[in-house]
């Protein structure tokens, strides 16, 4: 039913770890892995690898509001980043790898910037979390395209020594309340 389909972007660091995440939530239809944020039309990996582009790795979401709400979207992006960290994502440093959340409208801009104040207050440390309009996204290169479910055991190893995991755990531990 694509008249009930609307799309969200999140940027969480690699965007292999953050498509898994979101392609098992149900009333997710899709998840692309791409580039947004930045300048450069069509960029490679290679290009946004850099740093120079002002792409950040970012997955794109296409879902079914009826069957999951913009603020669950959200509350699943903020447990799967460090919202404190200005300079990326756990192992992955660099501008191309901050949290962001890029909003396609009004609605996600005001969801998405409470959200944020709610955060802001369960942490001591400042949230570097952007909050940006959407502008053009541009798909990940098709080796990228559900790397977690292609690769699973290289995926499972960076993962675990990019040390997400240990991370996200001693960041949301006691945090279990929802951001709603």
């Amino acid at each position: 039913m694509a008249d009930a389909e609307h799309t969200a972007t999140f940027a969480g660091g690699c965007f292999w770890c953050m498509q898994g995440e979101f392609a098992a939530l149900p009333g997710v239809n899709k998840v692309v892995s791409g580039y947004t944020g930045g300048t450069t039309q069509n960029p490679t990996y290679e290009q946004v690898s850099t740093g120079t582009t002002g792409h950040v790795e970012a997955i794109q979401v296409t879902y079914d509001p009826t069957k999951v709400t913009y603020q669950q979207l959200l509350d699943v992006f903020w447990h799967n980043v460090d919202p404190t960290d200005e300079y990326g994502q756990f192992c992955d440093k660099g501008s191309q790898y901050r949290a962001g959340i890029f909003y396609h409208d009004g609605e996600q801009q005001k969801l998405a910037e409470a959200s944020k104040t709610k955060v802001g207050a369960m942490f001591k440390q400042p949230v570097a979390t952007i909050i940006k309009p959407a502008t053009a996204f541009f798909p990940a290169e098709d080796y990228h395209q559900d790397y977690y479910i292609k690769n699973r055991t290289r995926y499972k190893m960076y993962r675990m020594g990019c040390g997400r995991d240990t991370r996200l755990g001693q960041l949301w531990h006691d945090k279990a309340e929802t951001l709603k």
